[in-house]
């Protein structure tokens, strides 16, 4: 299951405080528990403060409720805010996604990048 952590903005954000040095040492040590759990984490982009969201992760977990207790040890205190969305995959779709389909997939893929 991958679901995508949102990190909410709040009023430091959006006023465009920096996380400090011991802040980010914290989050890097949560991140540190989350890849040696063995959940994959990619770390989303941390754009102007004006964005309604601060960040996100990407998380592959085995059950929403794994997700949870994870976001529920996120180190953002009092002020912090997560929502949890479910993200669907090309593996969901199972069967009906043929590799006719995912082909095409790919080459749609490549030409964006290009």
């Amino acid at each position: 299951m991958k679901v995508m952590v949102i990190v909410k903005a709040n009023a430091d954000s959006e006023a465009g405080r920096l996380p400090s040095e011991a802040e980010l040492a914290e989050m890097g040590a949560y991140n540190e528990q989350l890849v040696a759990a063995a959940s994959q984490v990619q770390a989303g982009p941390f754009g102007p403060p004006s964005e309604q969201i601060a960040g996100f992760w990407l998380w592959n977990v085995r059950s929403l409720d794994e997700a949870i207790e994870w976001a529920s040890r996120a180190p953002f205190g009092a002020g912090g805010t997560l929502e949890l969305r479910q993200l669907i995959t090309a593996e969901d779709f199972g069967e009906a996604f043929t590799p006719e389909l995912q082909q095409q997939e790919q080459r749609l893929r490549e030409q964006l990048e290009n």
